[in-house]
């Protein structure tokens, strides 16, 4: 295999960060020049640039939302501060909304210098957000050249076609002082970190009948597996090899809520009083009656009518073919029925976006604004955008981020499902918003949940993948004749989130506890600076120890109903720990807030937060339908080996072949690590945060 570029080559294509624009927000000073002024870090990264398709047609429509910098980041910041840590005479002291835009908002001369730029260069003004910080418009691709002196291309990135600015965005000198950038020109495309079939539910071939996706195409679990991890084992014929047992556990069919609830160690908390919101794209029109459906099956004493389930969805849906809009369907049967298992009495409001590009800000930004909720879970995320997001994008959200911490809101991000991204970037980079220091980043766990309820082991989520080579696979081409009965390359199939940030300074409260040789990872690149480092903490993940849930699908006789399939991902980490922490609230009778000081300062108290340590060779044998893999036609079944906590290599082949392989970054350890961060809950975790 020919290597991909050195780290110093991918440095001179514009890769590398400078040391001197990293800040705790990421903001850098705006360039400035007599007649215009060019807003840093609104050119992306030309890795993300080096698979062009073409330059945007000059009468495309193009939506943005300007981003304005506060009247005092320094403040906001400092107030995050205060507000969170325990140790501080403000902890848990929080702002009310008015007071936070009074105090740190643009202000609304600044806000009307945006407005009046707009308008002169002709782009329709269509509001301005309520914590003033952006204010959103849209107009022609010659009109968004002309205005911000740079051209728009597409660019094919991580598989999908995205819009970009060719150069570095800039603005006249007399508003450079206001503006930071906007956010939409450069187009982000966030995906689910759902996880089940080895890759989430694809979009059904049936048209949508109503406003809503249509169903996704069905996953069924095939047997053998197990009510419990080991009900069931088998003995591994072929031999594996490798240092591997002969006789492994057969996967989970998938937990049920009671079994997550007695691992976690939930009690009597219910998260009564408390609402979760669920952020996600688009919507379902049976989620709640699946929910009602799934929870009268596997946890009948639960009903599903204690959530006082909601639902608002900005309708109409667009851009469903790029976002894989049958997919997030998964995606919001997942969160709703992972909430509810373990916070029984908390309300639940789901939030459905337009889109997955620009709408998922606008959800999130409608749901912190208004404070719809205590506690808001994405189980989302733009692969690599810590490194590849702009700064409009990082700014807004950021900004967002800091309003809700400061009025006492719990964020919660899933940190994606493919470790380090490299085997789809060729470069190791963490997913955004997960890389926020403002937010709670959750990571993946393989949770061994026994007989009784108990948890019997926990492992750090990263797994490697064997087929056996059988005949459905000759037949397909995957493998030839004379490997038959032979297990095949083990491959990395997916895992916990997490890196270190390009972009963010380490946050205080992860400098005592955070080893320095993860913190400067990236010094080569940026310089000796400390820097933000993901996951925060963990839980369970892994789809082969996942999460029984029940959705509409489309099965492969063309019929579409409701079904039980067993999925996982960081996608199911979120929401389980949204569902703590309204348990938190519910146990402390008010709201815990931003997280993470509290969190990381609990990590020195015995019985709150688990450590994930190395686990040795374990493994699962897990049975697939063909069809799951080898698509319709496909007849039999496929066994699979699964590495638990896989430390092989991570291969990436760019479009001509160019492939490159090194081992896995992420890692379990003692103490924080980069796989699951601090660990996962432990006993004693409800009971210890809600009285810190």
């Amino acid at each position: 295999m020919r290597p991909v570029r050195s780290w110093a080559a991918l440095a001179s294509v514009g890769l590398a960060v400078s040391a001197a624009t990293v800040a705790t927000t990421g903001v850098p000073a705006a360039a400035s020049s007599s007649a215009r002024s060019m807003l840093s870090g609104s050119l992306t990264p030309s890795v993300e640039r080096s698979k062009p398709l073409g330059r945007v047609a000059s009468a495309s429509q193009v939506s943005f939302d300007l981003v304005l910098n506060l009247r005092d980041a320094a403040g906001a910041q400092a107030n995050v501060k205060a507000v969170s840590d325990p140790g501080s005479a403000s902890y848990r002291h929080y702002l009310t909304d008015a007071q936070w835009i009074e105090r740190y908002a643009p202000t609304q001369a600044s806000v009307a210098s945006a407005e009046t730029w707009l308008r002169q260069a002709g782009f329709r003004v269509s509001g301005v957000s309520k914590d003033r910080v952006t204010v959103s418009a849209s107009g022609t691709a010659a009109q968004v050249e002309t205005a911000f002196g740079a051209g728009l291309a597409y660019y094919k990135v991580n598989g999908q076609s995205v819009r970009l600015a060719t150069s570095e965005m800039s603005v006249p000198a007399s508003i450079s002082g206001i503006v930071v950038g906007a956010l939409g020109i450069n187009q982000n495309v966030a995906t689910a970190a759902v996880s089940g079939a080895g890759a989430a539910a694809t979009q059904s071939s049936a048209p949508a009948t109503s406003r809503f996706p249509s169903a996704p195409s069905a996953f069924v679990t095939a047997p053998p597996c197990g009510s419990y991890y080991g009900a069931k084992t088998a003995t591994v014929t072929p031999s594996f090899g490798h240092g591997y047992p002969s006789t492994v556990p057969d996967e989970v069919c998938g937990y049920v809520p009671s079994q997550l609830r007695s691992a976690y160690n939930i009690g009597s908390a219910t998260g009564k009083g408390v609402t979760v919101a669920i952020i996600d794209a688009y919507g379902s029109a049976t989620i709640a009656k699946d929910a009602t459906e799934y929870f009268k099956t596997n946890d009948p004493t639960n009903p599903f009518s204690t959530a006082h389930f909601s639902q608002r969805d900005a309708f109409p849906f667009d851009d469903e073919s790029l976002c894989s809009a049958s997919s997030w369907l998964v995606e919001q049967a997942l969160d709703v029925e992972a909430v509810h298992a373990v916070a029984r009495d908390a309300h639940i409001l789901y939030v459905g976006a337009q889109d997955c590009v620009n709408g998922l800000f606008n959800a999130e930004q409608n749901v912190i604004d208004n404070r719809l909720a205590d506690v808001v879970t994405n189980s989302w995320g733009d692969t690599g955008g810590d490194l590849l997001d702009d700064i409009a994008t990082r700014t807004a959200y950021d900004d967002l981020f800091m309003l809700a911490d400061s009025t006492g809101m719990t964020v919660l991000f899933s940190t994606g499902d493919d470790g380090d991204n490299f085997n789809l970037l060729g470069v190791s980079a963490a997913d955004y918003p997960a890389s926020s220091p403002y937010l709670t980043a959750m990571g993946g766990t393989s949770l061994q949940i026994g007989a009784n309820g108990q948890q019997t082991g926990v492992l750090g989520w990263a797994t490697g993948r064997s087929f056996e080579c059988t005949a459905n696979f000759v037949a397909a081409g995957v493998c030839s004749s004379s490997e038959l009965n032979t297990w095949l390359p083990v491959s990395f199939d997916g895992g916990s989130g997490g890196f270190t940030s390009y972009n963010y300074v380490e946050p205080s409260y992860q400098v005592p506890v955070v080893p320095s040789s993860l913190a400067l990872r990236n010094e080569y690149i940026i310089g000796p600076t400390p820097t933000r480092v993901v996951p925060d903490i963990s839980m369970d993940a892994d789809p082969s120890t996942g999460y029984l849930i029940g959705l509409h699908e489309e099965f492969m006789n063309g019929t579409t109903g409701y079904g039980e399939p067993r999925y996982g991902g960081t996608s199911l980490a979120s929401p389980l720990m949204a569902g703590v922490i309204a348990d938190v609230d519910g146990v402390a009778g008010a709201d815990v807030g931003f997280i993470n000081p509290a969190v990381y300062a609990l990590d020195a108290q015995h019985g709150a937060i688990d450590d994930v340590l190395p686990g040795g060779k374990q493994a699962e044998l897990r049975t697939d339908h063909a069809y799951t893999y080898l698509g319709p036609g496909a007849t039999g079944f496929l066994i699979s080996f699964r590495e638990l906590t896989y430390e092989g290599t991570i291969t990436y082949c760019d479009a001509t072949g160019n492939c490159a392989s090194r081992p896995n970054t992420l890692s379990t350890a003692k103490g924080y690590d980069s796989m699951t961060g601090l660990g996962s809950i432990g006993r004693d975790f409800i009971k210890d945060l809600a009285a810190s």
